[in-house]
């Protein structure tokens, strides 16, 4: 189905991406809630790396590195956004 379908597996990736970015939420907000310095750090962190990421994806865009279909520009800024969170929450269940 997915094959003839891109948008079936892109709902299937999207769904995933929720899930991994509800854990990195979950994961960021205990580190916010002991506070300090290690949480001060993760509050800057946050913002810059979303600060980063959308510049980044806003170059991918403008220089049609993510495609010029509808359902392959959705799939790389899936992909796109799923790397970052990944990284995030590796990182992040490593100091817990």
């Amino acid at each position: 189905m997915a094959r003839r379908n891109p948008w079936v597996k892109l709902g299937f990736d999207a769904a995933v991406l929720g899930m991994e970015t509800a854990q990195v939420v979950g994961l960021r907000m205990a580190k916010l809630a002991v506070g300090g310095a290690a949480a001060d750090a993760e509050a800057k962190r946050m913002v810059s790396e979303k600060v980063d990421a959308a510049a980044a994806w806003q170059a991918l865009a403008m220089t049609g590195a993510l495609g010029f279909t509808a359902p392959r520009i959705a799939s790389r800024t899936m992909a796109h956004y799923r790397r970052k969170v990944r990284k995030n929450r590796r990182r992040l269940m490593r100091s817990t």
